[in-house]
């Protein structure tokens, strides 16, 4: 594990055009540099902890799905080998090795596009109250973490920072983007989490859900920002799979279970983390990076 903790980034010549709750986006021009810091957030709210070796993880996932995924659909990713970056940041490769990608610009898709797998977090929450995860009804008695009887398409608006995403029918999904790119992203989606449900079951992963985001770049839909990382997707390690209940999963659940049990306003400012928090959820990032990828982070 890496002691070396980034939570800002700002490079010598340019500064972020962008920042994120995790990512600092840097503009250069017809491309983007996407840095993954190690912040962490938690019901929408920054922690003042950064989480070691996080931003890289992201990053090496992104970049190992980006390249699993071309042949479902295309994405925007140039490289991530600092070598092949533009002059202007080449400076900065200390700060960039393992934890930047450069990638093409696109027009992006104001919708989040989530596939849900089984019946867990909000979906779950949906369920029992109505029986339905936005507006699609799902038979009577399933129990939480139950697979689901085939895979739901369920869009969210894509809030602006310190805003909330909210879920949207596939109507109104329709309405906002239009029928036919409705129908090319739910279709590319189905796809795309067909083919990682298979790679992550056998590396001992289930894939519960997963959100992704699309752009269009010269008429044709990429995938874009990032994919299949526990930031993104909810991943349970199949041998303690137990529905009936919430499962333990590769990703911040050590922090959103440290900061209910405390009993946080879910307000900033957000208090401090403890190191045993912090050192286990490094832990789950790193450990899904070496399931999925099949060597350890380096």
């Amino acid at each position: 594990m890496s002691n070396n903790v980034i939570t800002s980034t700002e490079l010598s010549n340019i500064k972020p055009a962008h920042s994120g709750k995790v990512r600092d986006l840097y503009d250069l021009g017809d491309e983007y540099l996407i840095v993954s810091t190690d912040r962490i957030s938690a019901f929408d709210v920054v922690l003042p902890n950064g989480i070691p070796d996080k931003g890289r993880v992201l990053t090496g996932l992104s970049s190992f799905w980006f390249d699993f995924t071309r042949s479902v659909v295309e994405n925007h990713l140039i490289t991530t080998n600092v070598e092949e970056y533009p002059e202007e940041v080449k400076k900065d490769s200390d700060l960039l090795y393992g934890r930047s990608m450069l990638v093409r610009k696109a027009k992006r898709v104001d919708v989040e596009c989530v596939v849900r797998g089984y019946l867990a977090g909000s979906g779950w929450s949906s369920y029992q109250k109505s029986g339905e995860i936005c507006g699609q009804k799902l038979p009577d008695g399933l129990k939480e973490s139950d697979r689901l009887p085939e895979l739901l398409f369920t869009p969210t608006t894509k809030a602006e920072q310190g805003e909330h995403d909210e879920p949207i029918s596939i109507d109104e999904m329709r309405s906002q983007v239009g029928s036919d790119l409705t129908d090319q992203l739910i279709d590319i989606s189905f796809n795309l989490f067909n083919a990682a449900s298979k790679h992550a079951e056998n590396s001992g992963i289930i894939l519960c859900d997963t959100k992704f985001e699309f752009g269009e770049r010269d008429g044709e839909v990429i995938l874009i920002d990032e994919v299949f990382t526990p930031d993104s997707s909810r991943f349970w390690p199949a041998d303690q799979y137990d529905p009936g209940k919430s499962q333990q999963s590769f990703d911040k659940q050590f922090v959103r279970d440290y900061l209910n049990e405390i009993g946080w306003n879910k307000q900033p400012p957000a208090p401090q983390l403890p190191d045993e928090v912090i050192s286990k959820t490094s832990e789950k990032y790193r450990e899904a990076y070496k399931l999925i990828v099949g060597k350890e982070l380096e």
